[in-house]
């Protein structure tokens, strides 16, 4: 078969152990085999990587969330990228679908790091020639580095997902704060449907105390919207708030289901009737087993991505916010 036939003959992707069915999910969109690689862990925690096929010369495309546990799935996506990179990859492009430290963007007090910046750092240093994520917390941290920075959205999915499952006679959407306003008016616009905003005060890490709704959601479908559920405390919380102010029903849509700690245990508990989740970070078993999560399938965009990238055509569509 020609290139011309096979578009993609020269790409080469590989999975990281962190979510190799949603690596899967990207190989069956592009018509391509995941490559074999060789990941395992030594006792003492470390991990054991060996590239398994000849890729000299080759595209490589090194699919990998750096989610729970963070530290450990981040420093296989920097040793394979080194192993890669050692095996003569013509260029490597990390894509990473949920960026686990883009939380830690600025200095907001003393004596503390940049973590997100250092994160992005160890990836470019290791030998990533580009990096793919989706739905970065803090966009601006694609400036911590030197190579292009692809942020895909979710959004179109979730928007897809919204007017599948629900009459948008009656509908709201609600951000969970301030910061994620602007996420939520362009999801609503794309719907045609009004906002609300949920002004809340933080003080500490992992907890939140709601303050005020900006907006009427007395007798309105309400959806909240946010791209990371962590403890699930902003979102229950939020929830909470706006069922008391006369919400008919609260339903929730988020990129990122990070769902540590206690957060299984609170949406199970709370007044949402639904959470719509995507697959950049698979559920542990206590999450697939909760009636009230669902998942919205987000391969067929990074699949998308990585053949554009292949090819040079446009990722505008695919990572444009409208």
């Amino acid at each position: 078969m020609s290139k011309k036939d096979n578009p993609l003959e020269n790409v080469a992707i590989f999975s990281g152990n962190a979510n190799k069915q949603l690596a899967k999910k990207i190989c069956q969109h592009l018509g391509v085999k995941l490559k074999p690689a060789l990941v395992k862990i030594f006792t003492d925690g470390e991990n054991q990587i060996k590239i398994q096929d000849n890729i000299r010369r080759k595209e490589v495309y090194l699919i990998q969330p750096t989610c729970p546990p963070v530290d450990h799935n981040f420093m296989q996506l920097c040793i394979m990228i080194d192993a890669l990179r050692r095996a003569s990859a013509e260029t490597i492009t990390a894509v990473v679908p949920y960026f686990g430290y883009a939380r830690q963007d600025k200095k907001t007090e003393p004596r503390v790091p940049i973590s997100a910046k250092l994160a992005f750092d160890f990836i470019v240093t290791a030998g990533a020639n580009r990096i793919i994520t989706m739905d970065l917390h803090a966009v601006q941290c694609a400036g911590f580095v030197n190579i292009p920075v692809d942020n895909l959205y979710a959004e179109p999915a979730i928007v897809e997902y919204i007017k599948k499952n629900f009459s948008l006679d009656n509908l709201m959407l609600a951000s969970t704060d301030v910061g994620g306003a602007a996420r939520t008016r362009s999801y609503a616009k794309r719907l045609g449907v009004d906002i609300a905003v949920i002004d809340k005060r933080r003080p500490e890490p992992n907890k939140s105390e709601v303050m005020n709704i900006v907006g009427d959601v007395k007798n309105k479908i309400v959806i909240l919207v946010d791209d990371i559920i962590d403890t699930a405390g902003t979102l229950v919380g939020g929830a909470d708030a706006v069922k008391q102010a006369g919400a008919l029903e609260v339903h929730a849509v988020c990129t990122h289901p990070v769902f540590s700690g206690p957060a299984i245990n609170r949406i199970t508990e709370s007044v949402l009737s639904s959470i719509a989740v995507t697959n950049t970070i698979p559920l542990r078993a206590k999450a697939k087993a909760c009636p009230k999560i669902k998942i919205v399938g987000v391969s067929w965009w990074i699949g998308e991505a990585i053949r554009r990238t292949h090819t040079g055509e446009s990722l505008t569509d695919l990572f444009a916010s409208s």
